[in-house]
């Protein structure tokens, strides 16, 4: 067992085992669901002993923790990425609203974990309302928008307002119910835009003096 666990020190540097093995996480989420995950099965995954997990995770709880934290930052990365290519403050929002759901499809698994990790806690993970979070970019550009920035509890109802609407969308998009006026409006992120241009913390525009 010493020397299983050398060989895997030798075979990654400092910090890159925990990683490889949240990586091996995500693509059994990915192509056989949760039920399939285990430290054992990511062990092997990875192409690591299985004990070799055991030194980075306590349990498989650990594990989908860890896997959580990493969409969480994936989703800032998305959201403030976005944000910043908008023409203005109005564009913003609705482009953070369209790279969450986007992210919610493209990534379902993970995004599921992620959400059932917060559940499971009954509260959003610190992280995941850190400086360069999605959460924060979303509370920032409302404020750009112009949100008043004195009015604490105002601007944390209209946070939790846009990231619901959108987290909302992201779960029903996929129904095929759908489909016929995605195809007419030119595919499925048109139509996310078109809805979220129905949602009210989307739809209002700000005035030239950028405040409601």
């Amino acid at each position: 067992m010493a020397q299983s666990h050398d060989m895997e020190t030798r075979r990654y540097h400092h910090g890159d085992l925990s990683r490889a093995l949240v990586q091996a996480g995500r693509r059994i989420l990915e192509s056989e669901g949760p039920q399939a995950l285990s430290l054992r099965a990511v062990a092997r995954e990875a192409g690591v002993s299985p004990a070799a997990p055991y030194h980075h995770f306590k349990d498989k709880c650990d594990l989908l923790s860890a896997i959580a934290k990493e969409g969480w930052m994936e989703l800032g990365v998305a959201v403030a990425k976005a944000r910043s290519q908008a023409p203005d403050s109005h564009d913003a929002l609705t482009n953070i609203g369209v790279a969450y759901v986007c992210f919610a499809r493209e990534n379902p698994a993970l995004y599921r974990t992620m959400y059932d990790s917060a559940c499971d806690q009954a509260a959003m993970p610190d992280h995941a309302k850190e400086a360069d979070s999605g959460w924060r970019h979303v509370r920032e550009a409302l404020i750009d928008a112009g949100a008043d920035p004195s009015d604490e509890r105002e601007l944390e109802m209209a946070t939790i307002g846009a990231w619901c609407a959108a987290h909302g969308v992201a779960e029903m998009v996929g129904f095929r119910e759908f489909e016929p006026l995605k195809v007419a409006m030119g595919g499925e992120e048109a139509f996310v835009r078109a809805i979220l241009g129905h949602v009210g913390i989307y739809s209002r525009r700000p005035h030239a003096n950028g405040r409601d």
